[in-house]
């Protein structure tokens, strides 16, 4: 077992968070819970989007969901995940948000290049 082995349970909540999508369903679950259809309306996405996002993040365990009814109401599931993206606000805030300007995956590089980010 070499030392980048221990870093794939990092790697792996990354990237996880790394879809827009998915940081948009995340974002707007930490403002409360909310079902498929509200998530769609709000986010202006597909069902079908929302629903494999959704999908992936329970994977994670980073968000879950109640039944009530025939309805599902989903929500963060735990609060360090609240932390994090709190702390990602302040790195993001204290570098001026130049990640955007990051030649592989930030904001300029998608635009001239055409890359898809991870």
């Amino acid at each position: 077992m070499n030392s980048l082995d221990g870093l794939a349970p990092a790697a792996a909540l990354f990237h996880s968070l790394a879809d827009p999508v998915r940081l948009s369903i995340v974002q707007r679950l930490a403002r409360g819970e909310a079902r498929v259809v509200d998530l769609t309306r709000e986010l202006g996405l597909a069902q079908s989007t929302v629903s494999k996002h959704l999908g992936c993040l329970r994977g994670c365990k980073l968000v879950d969901y109640r039944a009530e009814g025939r309805q599902s109401f989903y929500f963060i599931a735990t609060p360090e995940l609240l932390d994090l993206l709190r702390a990602a606000e302040h790195l993001l805030s204290a570098t001026d948000r130049s990640v955007a300007l990051c030649p592989t995956y930030g904001t300029t590089a998608t635009e001239t290049t055409g890359a898809v980010r991870p």
